[in-house]
């Protein structure tokens, strides 16, 4: 998974439009998480099984890495580009790039605030504002009745991030209604194990007193899980879990009892962006926004879901 799509993979008849191929060019988030490598996986794979030629780039999570490799694709004159951006801000010169080449974009599980929406065709992922809300109404579905404060601590995904942003929003709202649930400590974990855990033990330190923790992935759960055990505290009944995903790992500790709660979040778009490929650069129209189908867990939900769990 190290950063390939270079310019010398370049075909010497650019986009390999003599032949009736197309040429994607991809460029990914990084491998942060379980989720990722999952989502990296779908996508070399649908492109391979649709005979669409993939040229793909890991940008380490860094926004200029993504920039230098859409730069690449523009030179490279592929068909259509696709990536799924780190952060929302600061595409509009590079996107308006790629429409001066007629060079059609496909967004991939995370969104932009461009104002101008002509500069990308399609948008394809989840709801993160619904995935916020619905791992706030299991909450408030738990706590119902009950009058005492619940203290709780939020690990964000990377800042700036469409993810972070929504799933942060959406819960809040579900529920800023009731009084008694209080955010004590909110931090970005990057969406990694290693940083959930850190900060987790950092939350620990800090606040005698958490019923909940909310986590905007499955990995920095399994992370701050290791902290919570680590302080003697047992995940899952001292401290309620909620994250979003569901990936094996995820849905593993969920099933043993250690996560409560895992609101869906799907990786596996591949199938689905290649069908959209084909169709914009056809100059076909499609949904501004096409959106996955996902749903919820709870520990029976995924003792019963894991043996058939393709990531």
């Amino acid at each position: 998974m190290g950063a390939c799509g270079g310019e010398n993979e370049a075909g010497s008849n650019g986009g390999n439009a003599d032949d009736g191929k197309i040429t994607m060019g991809f460029a990914q988030v990084g491998a942060e998480s379980g989720w990722r490598t999952a989502n990296t996986k779908s996508i070399q794979e649908a492109a391979a099984a649709a005979g669409i030629d993939l040229k793909f780039s890991d940008a380490q999570q860094k926004q200029e890495n993504q920039i230098k490799a859409i730069r690449s694709y523009i030179a490279q004159k592929v068909d259509v580009i696709a990536f799924s951006p780190v952060v929302e801000s600061g595409w509009d010169t590079v996107l308006k790039e790629a429409k001066d080449a007629k060079i059609p974009v496909i967004l991939t599980d995370r969104a932009v605030d461009s104002k101008d929406t002509s500069l990308y065709k399609t948008f394809i992922g989840s709801d993160f504002v619904l995935e916020g809300k619905k791992a706030g109404e299991w909450l408030v579905k738990e706590y119902q009745g009950k009058t005492d404060t619940v203290n709780i601590v939020e690990l964000q995904g990377t800042t700036g991030s469409a993810p972070a942003n929504d799933r942060k929003a959406g819960f809040g709202d579900v529920i800023k209604a009731d009084p008694k649930f209080k955010v004590i400590a909110s931090q970005t974990g990057d969406f990694t194990r290693a940083k959930g855990k850190e900060v987790m033990e950092a939350f620990l330190k800090a606040n005698p007193k958490i019923d909940v923790l909310y986590a905007h992935n499955d990995d920095m759960g399994l992370g701050a899980i290791e902290a919570i055990e680590a302080a003697g505290k047992k995940p899952g009944v001292d401290i309620k879990i909620i994250t979003v995903d569901a990936v094996k790992d995820g849905m593993t500790a969920l099933a043993a009892g250690k996560i409560n709660f895992i609101v869906e979040c799907s990786p596996l778009l591949g199938p689905q962006l290649m069908d959209l490929a084909k169709k914009v650069v056809k100059g076909e129209t499609v949904e501004q926004r096409v959106l996955t189908e996902e749903t919820t867990f709870t520990p029976e939900q995924a003792k019963a879901a894991l043996p058939d769990r393709k990531y």
